[in-house]
């Protein structure tokens, strides 16, 4: 099945060189070319490509806002960042946008081929740097709210989202709240319904940013 790609990026060469880049990956196809952010919406919305690549910086509307503008128009349309800023605030802003992937420019043919993939399959992937900081990030302390956090959830998809927050697989939530597979995969799409996020990257990023997933004084987590 071939994956029908845009490239959305301001700089020529470049753009120029990703197109060629992409003519050596497998079943991929580049179906469009966006010069910034507004041609990239535009483009999104005409062409439905399976997965775009978004540079980040880009006059006029940034790759940011561009992407969460595709994710609102076509939530079926995967973004996948490839972009030259590593800093933790550009990359956690992505991720927030609907970004399902992250690399950095200079990723080769293999690495890129992998990212598209994954990401055109539903799955988050980000380069090793780029890893390594969402690590830190979800490790780093928060301060834990006063008022329960996300009163939408009910106590058992507070449950499985605290454990979500801790950075547990599917199968090692079900195994600590002696959950069925099935039963864990129903309670996420619920919770990424009601939060309004639309994978467990994002999920994460809330739940820490709540204090879930956290270990503080007077919080207690399920057995």
């Amino acid at each position: 099945m071939t994956t029908r790609l845009l490239i959305a990026d301001d700089h020529r060469p470049f753009r120029e060189g990703l197109r060629r880049l992409v003519r050596l990956l497998p079943d991929v196809e580049c179906v469009g070319m966006a010069v910034n952010g507004h041609e990239a919406v535009q483009l999104a919305d005409s062409l439905q490509p399976d997965v775009v690549l978004m540079d980040l910086w880009m006059p006029g509307l940034n790759g940011i806002e561009a992407t969460r503008r595709v994710r609102e128009t076509s939530p079926h349309i995967a973004v996948l960042v490839l972009t030259m800023l590593e800093d933790d605030e550009s990359v956690l802003a992505a991720v927030r946008a609907g970004a399902r992937g992250y690399l950095l420019k200079g990723a080769g043919r293999d690495e890129l081929g992998r990212a598209v993939a994954a990401v055109r399959h539903g799955e988050a992937i980000f380069s090793p740097a780029i890893a390594q900081r969402l690590v830190q990030y979800w490790a780093a302390p928060r301060p834990v709210p006063a008022e329960t956090p996300f009163p939408e959830l009910t106590d058992r998809e507070r449950d499985i989202l605290e454990l979500l927050g801790q950075g547990l697989g599917n199968n090692a939530i079900g195994h600590r709240l002696s959950l069925a597979p099935k039963t864990v995969r129903n309670n996420l799409s619920r919770i990424f319904a009601k939060l309004q996020v639309t994978d467990r990257a994002q999920a994460m990023i809330l739940a820490r940013d709540a204090g879930l997933g956290v270990d503080a004084p007077g919080r207690t987590r399920p057995p």
